[in-house]
């Protein structure tokens, strides 16, 4: 019995419709979360760290790339090849034995003609159904796999099922159809037909398992290629992040080494590329500051030269007039009153002078590096004591120390940061001035308040600049506003130091911090000045 197409003198009813359910190609699951946390707000300090990081993503995206588009191309060309020919295969048994069947065909024809299609077949299962008019269902399988009408999706037997209106391109009813399914994790290729005019419904049921063994490893080539890309980047990274921050790493060497002082440095150049014109650019650069310091050195050492020399010839002629200021002082009983107030300001602004040159003698000793320290024990009670006294200050200084505070330090230099100290807050502040002393572990701590409406907030910051006064906030003062920068120089060279601060309630406060044991710091030190 024919097919009702031949019998109608039509052609085959068996047409190709391909209906492919197919999946590109994607990275690996975890590989954007990888990038993601590369670059989540992190910060590299280190450029051969980012270099190697960039090279190794570029590699790694244009492996990923790559090898993600053969593998896709391998996988469809497979997957494409195998569906073809068992589509292929299966259309033209349709033809020659299920056409071939009876308009109702018993169950054993069916299954002989699904035996026979199934043995010519290149490994795939057939399922050939035949609908009676009382609706009840006639089968035939064979095959290297149970197949049944069940494990065809819902959808392909609708589409097979489907009569098509005939067109200008087809003119037959049904056409071929086919889908892959994974039935329990394995991958299956299904197809279907029916003959036209009543004919048998056709099924094709293929196992890919050895295409997706196949595909498995060609992925598994493509990752180790992959990989072996990405450690073959990491190391060309590695050899150009090495080529090219050389230069850079003995750049930064001579940059340290000229911040540290080294201004004789210089880098050797060869070479034509931005690299060697920055390093020109560096020489130039160090040339330029080293002839620059030289300059300003000898002028700073020319200008400390000429106010010690100063300051010493300076010394001569005041020390003559220190003398007739004070005989002149003696005597100002007896002169005329007329000349008794100039007589008082030549003996006034004589010390004054005095006491200036002593003062820039002794910041050029500083600024020269030239100021030594001789330590000695002293009772520091006894010492404020002695500074307080010998200036005649005991009735306007309220002294709180205990006896037999012991310490080691240079008391002539002491002696001048207390003088500084209390003389400044006596001129600025008011009596009384009140000095306290206390030790504080390894500290000895000496406080000084005066007695005044304290320091303006804007003026704190500079009241141990040289030369500073405050005038607009405080009575006009006579001194040289070298006092608390001395005090500090005096200080400093103890390894200690001196704050300014507002006292809560009133008044200036100053703080003067020395090691108990000046000398265990010098000797765990590198001090010049020991």
């Amino acid at each position: 019995m024919r097919p009702a197409a031949a019998r109608q003198g039509g052609g085959s009813a068996l047409l190709t419709h391909p209906h492919p359910h197919r999946t590109g190609c994607r990275l690996p699951p975890g590989l954007p979360a990888v990038i993601k946390a590369l670059f989540a707000g992190r910060r590299w300090t280190s450029l051969r760290l980012r270099l190697l990081m960039v090279f190794s993503l570029v590699a790694l995206a244009a492996a990923v790339s790559a090898s993600g588009i053969a593998y896709w191309l391998n996988r469809e060309a497979v997957l494409t090849r195998t569906q073809d020919a068992a589509l292929g295969d299966f259309r033209q048994e349709m033809q020659l034995r299920a056409a071939a069947l009876p308009a109702d065909p018993t169950p054993e024809e069916l299954q002989r003609t699904a035996d026979l299609m199934a043995g010519s077949s290149p490994g795939y299962s057939v399922l050939l159904v035949d609908e009676r008019a009382d609706r009840r269902m006639v089968f035939g399988a064979a095959g290297p796999d149970a197949f049944r009408l069940e494990d065809v999706p819902e959808s392909l037997q609708r589409a097979v099922n489907d009569r098509q209106k005939p067109t200008a391109a087809s003119e037959a009813e049904y056409h071929m159809y086919w889908q892959r399914t994974r039935p329990n994790g394995n991958p299956y290729l299904v197809g279907g037909t029916r003959i036209v005019g009543g004919g048998p419904t056709g099924y094709m049921y293929k196992s890919l398992a050895q295409e997706r063994d196949d595909l498995n490893a060609l992925g598994w080539s493509l990752t180790i290629a992959t990989g072996l890309a990405l450690l073959g980047s990491a190391l060309l990274a590695q050899a150009a992040a090495r080529t090219v921050l050389r230069p850079v790493q003995r750049l930064g060497d001579a940059a340290r080494r000229l911040g540290e002082g080294e201004l004789d440095h210089r880098l050797d150049v060869s070479g034509t590329d931005e690299l060697a014109d920055l390093s020109r650019t560096f020489n130039r650069t160090a040339e330029a500051l080293e002839k620059k310091v030289a300059d300003m050195s000898a002028r700073e050492e020319a200008s400390r030269r000429f106010v010690a020399d100063m300051s010493h010839e300076l010394r001569t002629p005041l020390t003559a007039l220190t003398a007739v200021a004070e005989v002149l002082e003696e005597e100002a009983d007896t002169l005329d009153p007329m000349i008794a107030p100039a007589v008082q300001l030549v003996v006034s602004e004589t010390r004054r002078l005095h006491d200036l040159v002593e003062n820039l003698m002794e910041v050029t000793r500083f600024d020269a590096g030239t100021a030594r320290l001789v330590i000695d024990d002293v009772d520091v009670a006894d010492q404020v004591t002695a500074c307080i006294d010998a200036r005649a200050w005991l009735d306007a200084v309220e002294l709180d120390a205990e006896r037999g505070i012991m310490a080691r330090l240079d008391p002539r230099r002491l002696d001048v940061i207390l003088a500084n100290l209390i003389g400044n807050a006596l001129k600025h502040g008011g009596s009384p001035v009140r000095v306290s002393v206390r030790v504080e572990g390894e500290w000895l701590v000496i406080a000084v308040r005066d007695n005044g409406p304290g320091i303006p907030e804007e003026v704190l910051p500079h009241v141990f600049d040289r030369f500073y006064k405050a005038s607009a906030s405080r009575p006009k003062s006579d001194g040289s506003g070298l006092g608390l920068s001395i005090a500090v120089e005096n200080a400093h060279i103890h390894g200690g130091e001196i704050t300014a601060a507002n006292a809560e309630g009133g008044g200036a406060l100053f703080t003067l911090r020395l090691p108990v044991d000046v000398g265990k710091v010098i000797a765990g030190g590198d001090d010049a000045n020991a």
